[in-house]
């Protein structure tokens, strides 16, 4: 695998195509919108900016940048030999996009989907090469995040999972493979922490900081729920728990009305400057 094809140019596709190409893979980076991919390619930029003051031995700037192809268009992807999918997390927009990289890419080619809670089932069914669609979910921050949860769906084959494990190696992440099942292992259950978290809020049983405090002070856990949350984003959260909502029919799945009202107000966290904590962006 030389080249691999990324869609959505957003947090997690930037930062996905930031380690990518620091891996030595040339990336297709895909989206729609023009000033994503501008914001996109500045954020990219400003990281390996970053990186250098702690580590001189990074890759000249522009050495990385050249890695990184910025493109609305799709057709572009029949050079890519692996894509990843990251679009926001609604059925409505991802199942459009099966289809149309079904048709550009090459029969060779795997599609994992990058997602929190969708059915990687029912986003190979869109294509005409389920065998070849698989699920990987990382997490956020991707070079921070040393392994994976790898989900096969119901048609992933066994030789599709090896060239996902070897790209996996390529870019040295560990993974660990799961069952297609909504939320999957990890938000299966990180999801319902969180939305209970801001229940506590609603509440007013505790404040944010206070909540946060408990997890990393009583369980060791390096980030607490709330915090956890403004950095995947609460729109993203948002999106999730109403797909664990719709898909199993539990009440334990309601949104909190707090986290709807803060989405509705654009208090999405970290990328918005402002969720239960306050950033600078």
């Amino acid at each position: 695998m030389k080249t691999i094809g990324v869609i959505g140019a957003g947090v997690m596709g930037s930062d996905l195509s930031l380690h990518l190409a620091q891996s030595d893979l040339n990336v297709l980076l895909i989206d729609v919108d023009n000033s994503i991919l501008e914001a996109s390619n500045k954020k990219i930029r400003n990281n390996l900016r970053f990186q250098t003051l702690f580590n001189k031995k990074i890759a000249d700037i522009e050495s990385v940048m050249s890695m990184i192809t910025f493109s609305k268009n799709y057709d572009i992807l029949h050079e890519a030999d692996f894509v990843i999918e990251n679009a926001t997390e609604k059925w409505e927009i991802k199942n459009t996009i099966y289809p149309i990289l079904d048709r550009v890419c090459r029969e060779s080619c795997v599609i994992a989907a990058n997602t929190s809670a969708l059915s990687i089932t029912r986003l190979a069914a869109e294509t005409q090469r389920a065998d070849k669609v698989l699920g990987i979910h990382f997490m956020n921050p991707v070079h921070l995040k040393p392994t994976v949860e790898m989900i096969r769906g119901f048609h992933t084959s066994n030789s599709t999972l090896k060239i996902a494990e070897a790209l996996m190696k390529k870019i040295d992440k560990d993974w660990i493979l799961v069952n297609d099942w909504p939320g999957f292992v990890t938000n299966r259950v990180l999801m319902l922490t969180i939305n209970e978290a801001i229940y506590l809020l609603q509440d007013q049983v505790a404040e944010s900081e206070d909540v946060d405090r408990i997890f990393k002070s009583c369980f060791g856990h390096k980030m607490g729920p709330l915090e956890t949350a403004d950095l995947i984003g609460l729109d993203t959260i948002l999106y999730s728990i109403e797909v664990l909502y719709e898909s199993f029919n539990d009440s334990k799945y309601r949104p909190s009305p707090l986290l709807k009202k803060m989405v509705d107000a654009g208090m999405l966290g970290v990328k918005s400057g402002q969720g239960f904590y306050s950033y600078t962006i």
